[in-house]
């Protein structure tokens, strides 16, 4: 039986590929039948296997592309042996494709003068006879169209098949490379190389194409083969290059322009001509027969600007040899790029180019003696004093020099003996901004700092407390140039260590480590100047002397009007209180807390005598009204995280405080965001880092995108003149600390937990799609909550009663904890506990007590002051209490408990910088013995997936970037579905 035949039909579509499709015996043909079909011979697409499919009208097809259809055509790829046809739109296809294979294998297929003419773009065949192939076959109407693809396919760097912005764009980079060495005779072998390229772009190899041509019509070329030639497409065979040469006058104002040539061979070899465009003597024999390309040249010159014609007639026009300075500054700035477009010759001055590159800059020198003492500047506002300089390349101008060149309206001037090019826009900036400076009276020591620290900046656009005074630097840079006294000072404020250093007070009781008086004296150095700073130290490293210290040498050398004040968390105001009773016991402490507080009016008069005032971070807001009352000597926040969102009612309460200095304390100055330093940075210098939408735009959002060390680096150098940060392991510290051995232990879930494990996950997934986006970050965060609650134990997730919830084996991570700790209360160590849950602790607490036989402390949120205090000394000072539970967020910060050895993360908070603070209420100054880490980590579940996500994110924070938990509310369903995925591998059975 004879197949029925198969009929293959073809369209052209817009983008630039012949559709095929198939049909046999009324049935369409799918995409993969077609590839055996019509490529099955077809090499270059290595048989169909690279050809792309495409539907259209409810039809498969195939796609060729338009540079394969040629060769395609010619030699057939299709399977001999099916009963193959084409149809009518395809029969024509064969014919022309041949024509096109044998046109580019000949070099006939040339660039279309006339509808180049016409305004447009398209290729010709270069003979008609060679056309006689297709004159009884009409041109498909995409007939231009793949031709074009096909060169561009052929030539895909070349600038013939360019068009508009992009080629006028490769004319300007020609113009740049051809500018003159100046003295013609010793160009540079940059310049001699950057002339060879020309001559390559105006010669090129037959067939290939050039830049140098603007998309749009001129009737500057009436000859076809002229034409080819001056676009590159056909070979130049003349020896030389006509160029226009301009100079600069070696006095006055007259400029000269002559028409030189240059050897093609030998750039450095150039001949003269007269103004008519004859050669002199000095011209090879050789060179004669071709000076009517010279003539070609001028008429081109002349047409492009008619102001060159000096005479002549119109067929031999003569050019201009004289220029004033107008015509010289319309030339240099637009007639030359005029020519260069036209892929014509200019020789510019060498000074030109460099000069078009070189930026204004406003030199600021701050005025003799400014700064000689301590008093005349005063804290970031104090003003600046500058007498002022232009800076352009190496010429300096001062400011009237300038200013009489604004008044004589020029743009290109000598002064000096040298070229300078002035921009009379940057010249009226220049003004302007002056004149805001002085409105102000001088710049802040804000703005000379940060120019100081950052460099000049160049082309910034920003917004922010003092955008005022930065409106004039969009096109400006500015540079700073220090006196002697403030290049100490800022010195001094970029290394700590050269401050001067303070002798203990004598109120003092203790002695201090050589770090702490250096911490110390910088507190003080800061105040002198009004600056604040902020005490970033490690935990343990005794932030909490180093600043009662400071109090004491205040009182010393200035004894304060009023009272200094210190805000920190209630959990460790009883801490403290111990600590100045130690350290300060002559200081007149006053704890502000409690229901009895003085309230109102009558709290000023109870502060008479008083050095210091204790009170918490709540009642800093609740009892705002009171604190304003008073302007501090100075307000020290102990860890000064609380105050990390710039937003809350708590830390907007804290910056409206007054103080004549303001101190942060902080171990993890960055948790999470950025936004956290501007917020501590906005307390102890207000206005220092600009608002906080302009820091967020310019560093904290495009960190945390990019993390791009420019601009880290950036934020460090603002922040580090401020933040005095040492960690425990820099061999300076000294500080002879025991080892810190960190380990992970991992557990399985039990059958029970793992089946609540995957029904939350499962209404989860189930849900989520449905809900806005605000609902869907509150539902993600409420399923990690619960994810770690199974993990932890499944009593915690359900809300079981005490007694069911201790009954049986349930939880694997609480069995492992109950092992260690039982191992290393036998061996007489003591351990710290550490939760998020408050049920967790509960029910350890019962557990632990309950098999080990003894009272186990929990220290939590609804923990009193007074009973946080006795239980933080008996766990320091009894040998029978060894086990201490803290909730992460009650107990993670200000404890001294060095009668730890031991610590266990029951459950991770998953942000290193937090748990680490928590270790830290072991592993601090007074440890004497080995610490070791406990880390608990569930197998199989987001607690594994996310701990191998810290391992590689380690280094985030010291690079002043970070990440909490809300960045997991930002992944899409299925990053999610793979976090949150269960390995059953790990289910204990």
């Amino acid at each position: 039986m004879t197949k029925a035949p198969i009929t293959v039909h073809c369209k052209w579509i817009a983008s630039g590929s012949f559709w095929l499709r198939a049909e046999q015996g009324g049935r369409t043909l799918d995409a993969f039948a077609l590839k055996s079909l019509l490529f099955a011979w077809h090499e270059p697409s290595f048989y169909g296997t690279f050809i792309d499919s495409l539907e259209l009208d409810g039809q498969e097809g195939v796609l060729l592309a338009a540079p394969e259809a040629p060769h395609y055509f010619v030699s057939p790829s299709w399977n001999g042996h099916a009963p193959l046809k084409w149809g009518e739109e395809a029969r024509a296809l064969p014919g022309l494709a041949r024509v096109i294979e044998e046109a580019l294998r000949d070099g006939t297929l040339i660039p279309d003068f006339a509808k180049w003419k016409a305004g447009s773009w398209g290729w010709r065949l270069k003979h008609a006879d060679e056309a006689s192939a297709i004159t009884d076959v009409p041109l498909p109407p995409y007939w231009d169209d793949w031709i074009q693809r096909i060169m561009e396919e052929r030539y895909p760097d070349k600038d013939i098949v360019l068009r508009g912005e992009e080629r006028r764009r490769r004319a300007e980079w020609t113009r740049e490379s051809l500018s003159d060495g100046g003295g013609i005779s010793d160009l540079s072998p940059e310049q001699a190389e950057l002339t060879a390229d020309q001559d390559r772009l105006d010669s090129g190899s037959e067939g290939e194409p050039a830049a140098g041509i603007p998309s749009w019509s001129d009737e500057l070329w009436t000859d076809e083969d002229d034409w080819l030639v001056a676009i590159g497409w056909s070979p130049d065979d003349s020896p030389f290059r006509p160029a226009l040469r301009l100079s600069e006058p070696d006095q006055g104002e007259t400029w000269s322009l002559a028409i030189v040539l240059q050897d093609r061979e030998d750039p450095n070899l150039i001949v003269e001509c007269d103004s008519s465009g004859y050669p002199d003597e000095t011209a090879p024999a050789g060179w004669l027969p071709f000076v009517s390309r010279i003539r070609q040249s001028i008429a081109r010159w002349v047409a492009v600007i008619p102001w060159l014609r000096d005479g002549g007639t119109d067929e031999e026009p003569v050019i201009r040899t004289e220029l004033d300075y107008a015509q010289a500054w319309d030339f240099l700035t637009d007639k030359s790029i005029m020519l260069a477009e036209f892929g014509q010759t200019v020789l510019l001055p060498a000074w030109w180019e460099q000069l078009r590159r070189t930026k204004p800059r406003l030199k600021a020198k701050v005025r003799p003696g400014f700064g000689s003492s301590g008093e005349s500047l005063f804290g970031l506002n104090g003003i600046v004093q500058f007498d002022w300089r232009m800076a352009i390349g190496d010429a300096e101008l001062a400011e009237t020099e300038f200013r009489s060149l604004v008044e004589n309206n020029r743009q290109l001037v000598r002064i000096r003996g040298r070229w300078v090019l002035l921009d009379p826009e940057v010249l009226q900036q220049v003004q302007q901004w002056i004149k805001q400076v002085r409105k102000k009276k001088g710049l802040s020591f804000r703005d000379v700092l940060e120019m100081h620290l950052l460099g000049p900046r160049d082309g910034e656009d920003e917004t922010g407390a003092d955008a005022e005074s930065r409106d004039y630097t969009a096109m400006l840079q500015v540079e700073v140039e220090l006196n002697e006294h403030l290049r100490s000072f800022i010195r001094q404020l970029k290394s700590a260590q050269t401050v001067p250093m303070l002798e203990p007070p004598a109120g003092f009781r203790g002695s201090l480590r050589h770090y702490q008086v250096l911490g110390s004296s910088w507190l003080l150095f800061l105040r002198r100047f009004g600056l604040g700073g902020c005490l970033a130290d490690d935990m343990g490293l005794g932030k909490t002397i180093q600043w009662i210290t400071y109090l004491l040498a205040v009182k010393e050398k200035e004894p304060p009007r009023t009272p200094s004040l210190l805000i920190c968390p209630t959990s460790v105001l009883g801490n403290w209180q111990k600590e100045l009773e130690r350290f300060a016991p002559d200081l007149t402490i006053k704890l502000h807390y409690g229901p009895n507080r003085v309230k109102g009016d009558a709290f000023p008069d109870t502060l008479k005598g008083c050095d210091l005032v204790l009170t918490s971070y709540a009642l800093a807001h609740l009892d705002e009204a009171e604190l304003s009352r008073v302007r501090w000597s100075s307000i020290c926040l102990d860890e000064a995280q609380n105050i990390k969102n710039a937003y809350t009612k708590q830390s907007t309460s804290i910056r409206k405080l007054e103080a004549d200095h303001r101190i942060a304390m902080t171990g993890t100055p960055i948790e999470n965001r950025l936004t956290e330093l501007w917020s501590i940075f906005d307390f102890i210098n207000p206005g220092y880092l600009g608002n906080l939408r302009a820091f967020n735009q310019r560093y904290a959002s495009r960190i945390e995108k990019t993390q791009d060390k420019e601009l880290i680096g950036q934020v460090q150098r603002l922040a580090q003149p401020f933040l005095l940060r040492r960690v425990k392991n820099d061999p300076a510290i000294e500080l002879d600390l025991p080892d810190k051995m960190e380990s992970k232990t991992y557990v399985s879930l039990t059958v029970e937990q793992a089946t609540l494990y995957e029904n939350v996950i499962a209404d989860l997934f189930d849900r989520l799609d449905r809900l806005p986006p605000m609902e869907r970050r509150g539902l993600i965060l409420a399923v990690l909550t619960k994810l770690k609650q199974i993990c932890n134990h499944p009593a915690t997730y359900t809300k079981e009663t005490a007694a069911s919830a201790d009954r049986g084996s349930r939880s694997q991570k609480l069995e492992r904890l109950l092992d260690m700790v039982k191992e290393l209360r036998q061996e007489g160590d003591r351990c710290l506990v550490f939760t998020q849950f408050v049920e967790m602790g509960r029910l350890l607490q019962r557990v632990l007590a309950k098999e080990l036989g003894e009272e186990v402390l929990f220290l939590h949120g609804g923990t009193t002051k007074d009973q946080r205090d006795r239980m933080i000394s008996r766990f320091q000072g009894e040998d029978d209490c060894g086990i201490f539970l803290l909730s992460l967020k009650a107990g993670g910060i200000g404890l001294n408990l060095t009668a730890a050895n031991h610590v266990f993360h029951f459950d991770r908070w998953w942000n290193p910088a937090v748990e680490n603070q928590a270790t830290d209420r072991a592993f601090r100054i007074g440890q004497t013995k080995r610490v070791q880490v406990h880390k608990f980590v569930t197998l199989g579940t987001l607690e594994e997936k996310i701990d191998e996500m810290i391992e590689r994110k380690q280094l985030l924070s010291r690079q002043i970037i970070g990440s909490g938990e809300q960045w997991i509310t930002e992944m899409s369903t299925d990053q999610l579905k793979d976090l949150f995925a269960l390995r059953r591998e790990w289910i204990e059975v």
